[in-house]
Formats: C-alpha cells, structure tokens, sequence
C-alpha cells in the first residue's frame, strides 16, 4: 500500500497527504463491501511508514518495470531501425526544510540563493513516447554530465540517441558509443574537426581525440561524421549555426539532411519534463517530503506516475493508430485520477 501511495502522491500533489490515502483505500472499502470501516491514519503515521519503506525500493521498482514501450506501429518513434531517444537534465523544487537544503542546496539567485532547495536529474526519454527512462538525481550542484555518466548505461544497440551540445565530452561519448547505440550529438561551433573526406550529401568525415596533445598527435582518435546546416527563416533560432558529430558514417544509411530534421525532435525531451513538472506535479508547487530520503522516494513516485500514465496513452495511440503526441495528457491525468481505486484494489501479481 506505501508504495502505492509514493506513486498516487503524484497524481494528487495538491490534496493533503491523507487525502492521498483515503483515494487508496476506497479501493480496500470495495473489496470488504460498503459497510467496512476503514481508518485513516494522520500524517504522522504516514510519514513513518514512508520512513519504513525508504526510498531504494522505490527506485529499484523504477530501474525494473521503467522502459521504452514503443513497438514498430508506434508512430513518431523510430528513425529507419532505430528507436529515437534524447538525454537532457533538469531540476525540481523541494520543501524547505534543513535537511532539505544540506543534501540538496539551494540555486544561485539574484539576491542571494533561491528560496527553495533544488534536486537536479538526468534522463533519457522515448522521444516517440515521452516515456523518461534510466533516471538518476542528486543536488543542484551535481553536474549535469556527472549524472550523465550514470544515465548512459541505459542505452542500447537498439537506440539512436541525441544531445545537446552542454553533454559533449570524448569520455562520454565513448561510454555512450560503448553500449552498442548509435549517437546524434550537437558540439560547439569552435570545436576543431578536421576534414578526412568529404561526402555528397555535404556532410565529413572526421575525429575525434580525448586530448589537444592526441589531437596535436592523431592518436586514440574515434572516427565521426560531421552535418552542418544553418536555420532559415525569420523564428526563433533562424540563422543559427548547427554542428552535429554522428557515429552514422555512412551517407547511404543517415542522410545529412534527414539527421539535421531528426536533430529538431530533441526538443521532445522538454514537452516530457513539461508533462513532469507542470501538468503532473503542478505549476509551483515543490515537492512535499520533509526529509532527503523521502525527497528520493517522492521522485522515483513521480516518475513511475508519469509512466503509468504515458503507457496509458500509448495503449490508446495504438488502439486508435494515432501518434501519441497527439493524445492530451492532461485528459489522460484526470481518466486516471478518476479510476485509481479501481486499479489500486488488483495486487501487484495480477487478477489471481
């Protein structure tokens, strides 16, 4: 029934927490019959089988059952063969609390520090699906790329993964290499990438070294195709330049321009935390938990709410035969707001 709860706390972050627990135990009033009496405990008690629980649970349940979930019917999610995926980071705000703000720490702001304490996290998503999968936290002053390291492993052969430039590093991107994905990764316009050989389609050949003096050298260098394209138009971004380094060498099999317009669905990944932290968690509000570890277990709550509900609407989409981009999550939020008894009274094994 806890771990229930870490998840249902999502889908009612602006009830009280025991109200939280009467939604789920309207489900064992079912079960019993109407006349069965069933008390809720107070916050106090609560909180203690919270504590009990810990929030490792939580997140091996996250790392167990939390994976891409898009089939080959799935529209939007698949560029040739590969699954399309993204990484990116963002942050989440937290009670404030001493404990809170030791683990954690509070952002730099304008006058001083932020009134809240902040966690900041790593994920990948489906970018088909929006489904964040392989997710790691820690404070906000825990680097993006040092997250990364743990998000990586996630990957697999089956994947194309796209990043923006901040993500860029020789040792990351031989991790990320080394899991059998493929990878579409923006670096810096000033990055030196030297012209082995040119091909028809506009794009190079070229190397990347783990060190200037490899460079300088030419050695332990790892071979990458280059795409250059420039933004037209008079919107946002026009006339900016993209520099892209795909592990795709061969033209024939990722065409400059189709991997420069694949480029544009890693902006896939902000609509999922937008879903995350907005429509799912509401805008402005922090996470409730008072302490570090449950701060952890609330996290790995909500991103298995977040889950629930985007398998939810990937069933539908492929009921329908529908991109699930095209199915509103809010609506999904409230049908399963409202059915979240019914699903809480079946135990995790199954109908039996």
């Amino acid at each position: 029934m806890v771990v229930y709860y870490t998840i249902a706390m999502a889908l009612y972050m602006e009830v009280s927490t025991c109200e939280v627990l009467r939604c789920l135990l309207e489900a064992i009033r079912w079960l019993k019959g109407p006349l069965a009496q069933v008390k809720v405990t107070g916050k106090s008690g609560i909180s203690q089988a919270r504590t009990r629980l810990g929030w490792e649970p939580v997140m091996a349940l996250h790392d167990d059952v939390v994976h891409p979930i898009a089939r080959r019917g799935t529209r939007g999610a698949w560029y040739r063969s590969f699954r399309v995926v993204s990484v990116d980071g963002s942050t989440l705000d937290t009670a404030d609390e001493r404990g809170n703000a030791e683990t954690f720490g509070k952002p730099s702001a304008s006058r001083g520090v932020s009134a809240f304490p902040q966690l900041r996290f790593v994920s990948l998503v489906e970018n088909g699906t929006h489904v964040l999968f392989g997710t790691r936290m820690g404070g906000v002053r825990t680097g993006e790329n040092t997250l990364a390291r743990e998000v990586l492993p996630f990957l697999d052969e089956t994947m194309l993964c796209l990043a923006d430039r901040g993500f860029y590093g020789f040792a990351l991107w031989r991790l990320a290499a080394g899991t059998g994905a493929q990878l579409l990764w923006r670096v810096k316009g000033n990055m030196q990438l030297e012209r082995l050989r040119p091909f028809s389609d506009g794009s190079f050949l070229s190397a990347i070294y783990p060190t200037a003096k490899d460079r300088r050298r030419r050695t332990s260098g790892v071979g990458v195709r280059v795409v250059e394209y420039r933004l037209l138009g008079a919107g946002s971004g026009a006339g900016e330049t993209y520099r892209l380094i795909t592990s795709l060498t061969d033209p024939g099999d990722a065409p400059a321009r189709e991997l420069a317009a694949l480029y544009a669905q890693r902006w896939e990944i902000e609509s999922a935390f937008d879903e995350l932290k907005t429509h799912l968690r509401g805008r402005g509000i922090v996470l409730r938990s008072k302490t570090p570890d449950l701060v952890r277990q609330e996290f790995y709550g909500l991103l298995l709410a977040h889950y629930a509900i985007r398998g939810l609407m990937h069933e539908a989409a492929l009921e329908a035969d529908e991109d699930p981009d095209r199915i509103s999550f809010i609506h999904a939020v409230r049908v399963l707001r409202r059915r979240l008894p019914q699903f809480a009274a079946t135990p995790p094994s199954g109908t039996a």
